[in-house]
């Protein structure tokens, strides 16, 4: 058994100002994506100034579609009664499927400024997403949020007088570091359009499935069907029917022959 530490959630505190461990994230995920993106860039024919403009498009993305999709995939009755808590972002709430819809619309946009297919795009951003994904859940395990079922293994975390999984570790592992090898290594040789988009959705899709077994649900919404599906596996397995059907057409599908590699 581990005790929590019980880490200040702020970091930093000038006066009023306030940083938080869990916004330092969010921009350890940024910066590492940018300096990993640079140096992918060379060898996929992009440019520096295309990937600095593209991070922007992605902060934007994940900064606007993870607060819409936290209020409106986890929060509904409260948004509806107060629209204006949308905007209370120093309250938290940010939702995984939210940001990656918010970063599919800006990589479309993106794209489409810079003469770019969509898949030509999500291909070159897709091995850069997990260190970000796995900064976030390091700042929800530092907030002391979003923690797991009970537990008698001896990795669980003692809180509040109950021994549980730290899940927010787990899927810092499996869809930070784990994801994040799979696909640098993947996409470290040429691949059919498409192909790394994809197996960013099957891999995350996967891992984030299973990890909700041992995940609480949130608890104003509980378990939606025979007692241990949650909205996030709801959520999750459109991305992985997606993320097969991304593959299958980037090595099996109509022309794929013609398909340009990424």
């Amino acid at each position: 058994m581990l005790r929590y530490p019980d880490i200040d959630p702020v970091a930093i505190a000038l006066g009023p100002l306030k940083v938080r461990w869990y916004g330092l994230m969010y921009l350890v995920g940024f910066v590492a994506g940018w300096w990993l993106g640079r140096r992918r860039a060379p060898r996929h024919g992009w440019t520096p100034q295309q990937v600095d403009d593209m991070i922007f498009y992605v902060a934007m993305g994940v900064i606007v579609g993870g607060r819409v999709g936290s209020k409106l995939f986890y929060d509904l009755q409260s948004f509806l009664s107060d629209p204006l808590s949308l905007f209370r972002i120093w309250e938290g709430g940010m939702s995984f499927h939210g940001g990656l819809l918010g970063v599919l619309i800006a990589m479309w946009l993106f794209g489409r400024s810079r003469g770019m297919s969509f898949f030509q795009v999500t291909d070159f951003l897709a091995p850069l997403v997990p260190i970000g994904l796995g900064a976030g859940r390091v700042g929800n395990f530092i907030n002391g949020e979003l923690w797991g079922k009970p537990t008698d293994l001896a990795i669980g975390f003692m809180v509040d007088g109950e021994v549980r999984h730290a899940s927010q570790l787990y899927e810092a592992f499996l869809e930070g570091v784990v994801l994040f090898a799979v696909l640098w290594w993947f996409s470290a040789t040429p691949r059919p359009r498409m192909a790394v988009s994809g197996l960013f959705l099957l891999g995350y899709g996967l891992f984030r499935f299973a990890i909700e077994f041992v995940r609480l649900p949130d608890a104003h919404i509980g378990y939606v069907a025979w007692g241990w599906v949650t909205v996030g596996q709801l959520l999750t397995i459109p991305m992985v029917a997606f993320g097969g059907l991304l593959m299958w057409l980037a090595y099996r599908g109509p022309g794929n022959e013609e398909r340009a590699a990424t």
